[in-house]
């Protein structure tokens, strides 16, 4: 199990809505990262402690993956937002994340760059190590569990979404959680993104073929791939456009579009229109984890002939 703290505004709603995703174990509203030592609920409020309202998150890691649980937290949040959340202001309802492993900062901090490309202002969600956490009074626990209508600044279609997740079983995924790894697994089926510039593919450069790691349809060349920067295999255009299907993507308040594979509906990236000019102007972003790389010398002892390498596309 693992841990990691988010503040998101009134801490009711947040814990609520974060207690009903896969994965999560056990949730515990709190203050953290103030000035003083074991505050109470007015005190937070109305002594400027510095404290944030709260959410201790203990998860499996294996079935929610971290970029993944802060897509989530995104849904319900204004990124953009300081010190404001719904109709609550105040400092102690800023958002933040706050962790307890060092080795997350940089998978959270490449996590806050890319949310921070859809926003022209900038993202206002604090990243710094948890110094501190205090649980608050009983009453604030479990709220929303106790007083079903009770007041949330959380839209209820967002609860309902979340729910309907849980419950959701497509056909084939039990299969595919013993095929695929459970980045993979997240990736591909639950539209999940791995870190940038901590995933297998992202400084490749070599030569051969990119297939759909479900179906093995090839999607991408060698000669095709670029250095974007933005730490994702990034491509110039795919072998066939009717291998991909795009989707409009309108989560976390952003307009993008989403990629999926056309045989397998494989999640796989995004893509934009940001690319060199002199290769067509897009960006197709994937993850890695979508992708097999195939190497030229392996392609036709793998059954794939080296005409792909070669084919107008």
């Amino acid at each position: 199990m693992k841990k990691i703290y988010l503040a998101g505004g009134c801490f009711w709603g947040v814990e609520k809505y974060i207690s009903l995703l896969p994965g999560v174990e056990k949730t515990t509203v709190g203050y953290a990262n103030g000035s003083t030592e074991n505050p109470s609920y007015e005190d937070v409020c109305k002594r400027g402690t510095g404290h944030a309202e709260t959410v201790e998150i203990v998860y499996d890691e294996k079935i929610l993956p971290l970029t993944r649980l802060l897509d989530f937290y995104a849904e319900i949040i204004d990124p953009t937002s300081l010190n404001k959340q719904g109709g609550d202001v105040g400092t102690q309802y800023r958002t933040g994340i706050y962790y307890t492993d060092a080795a997350e900062a940089s998978i959270i901090r490449g996590w806050l760059t890319l949310l921070g490309e859809s926003f022209s202002e900038p993202v206002a969600i604090e990243c710094e190590p948890l110094r501190q956490f205090f649980p608050a009074e009983e009453y604030h626990r479990d709220y929303l569990n106790k007083n079903p209508g009770g007041y949330c600044h959380i839209p209820k279609a967002k609860f309902d979404k979340v729910r309907a997740l849980k419950a959701s079983k497509p056909n084939g995924t039990e299969d595919l959680r013993e095929k695929l790894t459970p980045l993979q697994y997240e990736v591909t089926m639950n539209g999940a993104t791995e870190p940038p510039f901590e995933n297998e593919y992202f400084d490749n450069f070599k030569e051969g073929i990119y297939v759909d790691i479900i179906s093995g349809t090839p999607l991408f060349v060698s000669s095709d791939k670029f250095e974007s920067g933005c730490g994702w295999p990034a491509f110039a255009k795919p072998v066939n456009s009717a291998l991909l299907k795009n989707l409009p993507d309108n989560s976390f308040g952003r307009r993008r579009t989403e990629v999926r594979a056309e045989k397998s509906g494989a999640h796989l990236g995004h893509v934009f229109s940001d690319g060199p000019r002199e290769l067509g102007g897009l960006r197709y972003c994937i993850n890695s984890a979508a992708l097999r790389f195939i190497p030229r010398e392996n392609m036709e002892r793998e059954g794939y002939p080296l005409t792909i390498l070669e084919k107008d596309k």
